[in-house]
């Protein structure tokens, strides 16, 4: 009874939350749902990296290559199958799905460093991949054009809002979906693999097929992201994911706290806004075009440092400590 109780206060929450979102989506203007679109997908990448690393202590340097391949999927399913956008996010997060368990049972064996390395070899060779295949589109990549809003929403409905709906409602409810997962045995299994994977394997769980799941559906849920993301630039090509976005999604992982979900929006939004602060800054004190460059990497790094130091385990834990010392 307590467990049903706990599923549908979840479910009202985020039922609410998609409600305030929705009325949120009238009140603002266009680049601020533009760039809200971008924290959904952010969000979404985040929660994935946590599900592999926070919950079964795997390790991914290469995130952006998950995203990737589920970016190109998508666009391909658009301009070769022409088929609906909603339907190209959902083979986008298949086909990621299917990539990651493959990779995951390959690298069952592996963990710590060796893993880390293997994901890192992989976001770093995908561009040259990607150049092999002119059904990719090389280096210019894949455009497409994901079409206008339903006609019933309205005149005044812009694409920009359009963008926001899709990616803030895709977000909600796979979080919501992993969030519930992780409340199962599958979750308990994972925290147990991370935790103390021979005791796991004493007590019956099968460690070497629990890391390709874990790994399947984190990959599944990077490529739903990577999928949102070309929605929004409107075309895939190898530098839309670089090396550098697995590193900047590692830290809003980080700044989140990685073992737990309850911060996603948070960490994507320090992601979506620290380029803008930067470019305050860079506005007010001025600089060369070196410094503009490095110092929105400078400064997520300088936050990364800090939240290491002072909230580990992310700032809602620490909210939750200091609650808890005040009783």
């Amino acid at each position: 009874m307590l467990k049903f109780d706990t599923s549908r206060k979840r479910l009202f929450g985020f039922l609410f939350l998609g409600w305030i979102l929705l009325i949120l989506s009238d009140r603002i203007g266009e680049l601020r749902q533009y760039q809200g679109a971008f924290v959904a997908m952010y969000a979404l990448a985040i929660a994935s990296i946590i599900l592999l690393t926070g919950y079964s202590g795997q390790l991914s340097l290469g995130h952006s290559a998950l995203m990737a391949v589920g970016a190109y999927a998508g666009a391909l399913s658009i301009n070769n199958l022409k088929l609906h956008p909603a339907i190209a996010l959902v083979i986008a997060a298949l086909i990621a799905g299917l990539f990651g368990l493959l990779l995951g049972y390959a690298a069952a064996r592996l963990s710590g460093p060796y893993l880390a390395g293997t994901t890192l070899a992989l976001a770093v060779s995908l561009p040259t991949i990607a150049n092999q295949f002119p059904i990719l589109g090389g280096e210019q990549g894949l455009i497409f054009d994901i079409g206008v809003p339903p006609a019933r929403l309205g005149e005044d409905f812009s694409l920009y809002q359009w963008f926001f709906w899709i990616s803030s409602l895709t977000a909600l409810i796979m979080i919501w979906l992993l969030v519930n997962l992780i409340s199962t045995r599958y979750g308990r299994e994972f925290r147990a693999l991370r935790d103390n994977p021979i005791a796991a394997q004493l007590s019956g769980i099968n460690i070497g097929r629990k890391k390709a799941v874990a790994f399947s559906l984190s990959a599944g849920i990077a490529g739903l992201a990577g999928g949102l993301l070309v929605m929004l630039i409107s075309g895939v090509s190898p530098s839309a994911f670089p090396l550098s976005l697995s590193f900047l999604l590692l830290a809003g992982a980080v700044v989140t706290g990685v073992y737990s979900l309850k911060g996603v929006i948070l960490g994507a939004l320090v992601l979506v806004a620290i380029p803008e602060i930067a470019e305050s800054v860079v506005s007010r004190i001025g600089g060369s075009e070196g410094f503009v460059t490095s110092l929105p990497g400078f400064m997520v790094s300088a936050l990364l440092i800090l939240t290491v130091l002072f909230a580990p385990s992310g700032p809602g834990h620490l909210l939750h400590h200091k609650k808890h010392l005040k009783h």
